[in-house]
């Protein structure tokens, strides 16, 4: 919505942009429909039956265009059935409809509901079948990737014939295709496209034509309109593109490109890719509706993207709120699934170690939370001048003071004391939410690992950063049988036995970095020597002050850009800015140490100044 906006206000606020602008604006309502389908509790049978009732729409529909004919089956079947709308979208989402009510009647057989089960696997294939009636040419592209989703959801033995089914399915729609058929005939005999192919192909060209002139900011969303309408005046453009490609470049990535430049690719690219990514971690779910709903979030976002191919769907508003309305949905009930399948209790002793330092804001919540799921709490106190020793106390089983040696050796120490088959390595700033609690007692009642990470979620100056520094998955959970820690002054590593299986798991480790921005300075400066001192001591140099300057910037490009930091708003660039500055002054300390013939003279001068 940002990018769009942003496109029309460069083009002066168009008119017709701002009927694009109108389309996109749908996708406000994104947020609020997940908060109000998740706190409603939406889970698996509620959005398969809205699939159910999508896929029997679709057969009303067919019943409908027939009965319009008098029965005359034969006349329907020789045109290209739109249900009362635009075919291509008729057929697209007719196909999604059908495929996620497979899903929804393979999810039923799984529960035993079979009676139910069968009449949604009819249905389904009954809408399938119907959609091809659109003689859509992406369904036929997109089929064999929306079958392949099913085949996780299949026993380890029908897997196989499953893959070697789809082929045979998607051989045979195209087969059954008049309008696919002619368009390879027509390729492999002649070597000509179909005019609507070729149509196409010029657009495109023209599209990609206004990217590469205008690649940062597009021509704007009112600006392609324009631009086919002067080019088809002007003869540069076939007349007939100003009776079906005005609108948009029937294409989604080459339209967002064309409109909105590399801002426009990357909206695009989130889209698809961040919900598709989430649906398809939990394909193999062993949660049966985790799995199949999982599978029906991959297919809709899996459509979409080669549905996208040839149509430019997230302009077209009745393609933009289906999208809208099956990813918020599906992902609400992929949620609440997820939250109500960690049932099971732990059945492993687990030790939980934390090492601390005048902690005294943070110890108690710290160790509450570690409670949740450790039999066993060990302390290991380096001389706090607070007290934190006396809080530690009252919620530990084993608190000790002891010298400071550094991170690595004072985290082994912890770990050495340990008794528990499993251990839980916490830093005192972090904290286990009460769903990762019970994730991880879950897990625990049946290992499917032999460590885990637990994704970070970083909270400092009273936000809950979701990307930058709180897109990494630090390793607090494992086996402790052949463990140990790196003897590191700072940023220790957990060393596991080689042929250890790790796992990430779903919740969020709170982590409370800092307590304002005056302890952000000192903490950061504090890791950056111990970083230097730590580089030195392994023998590693830093020759010029480039190189600390290169890779302070690469941090910056790391959190903020790859990582995604900048959706975590003016938080998530000053926390950018903070660990460029960290990684900067690490390796300035570094040059400082490495400069052997130059530091000691500058003491001398320091001295005598």
């Amino acid at each position: 919505m940002l990018v769009s906006f942003y496109s029309w206000s460069l083009e002066g606020f168009d008119y017709e942009g701002g009927k694009t602008l109108g389309t996109h604006a749908r996708f406000i309502l994104f947020w609020p429909l997940i908060v109000a389908l998740s706190y409603a509790q939406v889970r698996a049978n509620a959005a398969f039956a809205a699939a159910g009732l999508i896929a029997a729409s679709v057969i009303v529909s067919f019943f409908t265009a027939l009965a319009a004919r008098h029965g005359g089956l034969d006349q329907l079947l020789n045109t290209r059935l739109g249900g009362g709308i635009n075919p291509i979208s008729f057929g697209n989402i007719a196909l999604l409809g059908g495929m996620l009510t497979i899903t929804g009647g393979l999810f039923f057989a799984r529960e035993k509901r079979y009676i139910l089960a069968l009449l949604f696997l009819i249905t389904g294939v009954a809408a399938v079948t119907i959609s091809m009636l659109s003689e859509t040419r992406s369904n036929l592209v997109a089929l064999p990737f929306l079958l392949l989703a099913l085949v996780p959801l299949l026993g380890k033995k029908l897997r196989l014939a499953g893959l070697i089914l789809i082929p045979v399915l998607v051989l045979a729609a195209v087969a059954g295709s008049d309008r696919m058929s002619r368009s390879v005939e027509g390729a492999f005999e002649n070597g000509n496209l179909d005019t609507e192919m070729e149509i196409r192909l010029e657009v495109w060209g023209l599209a990609w034509a206004m990217f590469r002139d205008n690649p940062w900011t597009g021509i704007g969303l009112g600006g392609y309109t324009h631009s086919i309408e002067t080019s088809v005046e002007s003869g540069d453009a076939s007349a007939i593109l100003f009776d079906c490609c005005t609108g948009h470049a029937h294409n989604d990535l080459l339209n967002n490109a064309a409109t909105s430049g590399i801002p426009g690719i990357l909206s695009w690219l989130f889209l698809i890719f961040i919900p598709l990514t989430i649906f398809a971690r939990h394909l193999f779910s062993k949660h049966a509706p985790t799995a199949h709903l999982a599978a029906a979030g991959t297919m809709v976002t899996a459509g979409y993207f080669f549905f996208g191919l040839t149509e430019a769907t997230f302009n077209r508003t009745l393609f933009l709120t289906f999208y809208l309305l099956a990813v918020a949905g599906l992902g609400s009930a992929l949620f609440n699934e997820l939250s109500a399948s960690y049932t099971r209790k732990r059945k492993q002793k687990v030790s939980a170690t934390i090492i601390t330092k005048n902690e005294e804001d943070h110890i108690a919540d710290c160790l509450q939370s570690a409670r949740l799921v450790s039999d066993e709490i060990i302390v290991l106190d380096s001389g706090s001048s607070d007290r934190t020793v006396e809080i530690a106390k009252q919620y530990a089983d084993i608190v000790e003071v002891t010298d400071w040696p550094g991170f690595g050796i004072q985290k082994q120490r912890a770990l050495e004391k340990a008794t528990g088959d499993w251990v839980l390595s916490l830093d005192a700033d972090e904290r286990i939410t009460p769903e990762l609690a019970r994730e991880i007692n879950h897990h625990l009642a049946d290992p499917d690992a032999d460590a885990y990470k637990l994704p970070w979620a970083v909270t400092i100056y009273g936000k809950r950063l979701d990307f930058g520094r709180s897109g990494r998955a630090p390793l607090r959970l494992f086996l402790r049988e052949g463990v140990r820690f790196s003897d590191a002054l700072v940023h220790e590593r957990i060393l596991l036995p080689e042929g250890r299986k790790t796992k990430t798991l779903r919740g969020r480790l709170t982590h409370y970095t800092h307590r304002d921005f005056g302890h952000s300075l000192e903490k950061s400066a504090k890791y950056a020597w111990l970083g230097s001192l730590e580089k030195h001591r392994r023998g590693k140099k830093a020759r010029t002050m480039i190189y600390p300057t290169l890779r302070g910037i690469l941090t910056f490009v790391q959190v903020y850009f790859i990582r995604f930091g900048f959706l975590d708003g003016a938080v998530g660039y000053l926390t950018a800015v903070t660990y460029a500055q960290v990684t900067f002054n690490k390796y300035a300390g570094l040059w400082t140490l490495s400069s052997k013939k130059t530091f000691p003279s500058q003491s001398k001068n320091n001295r005598r100044d």
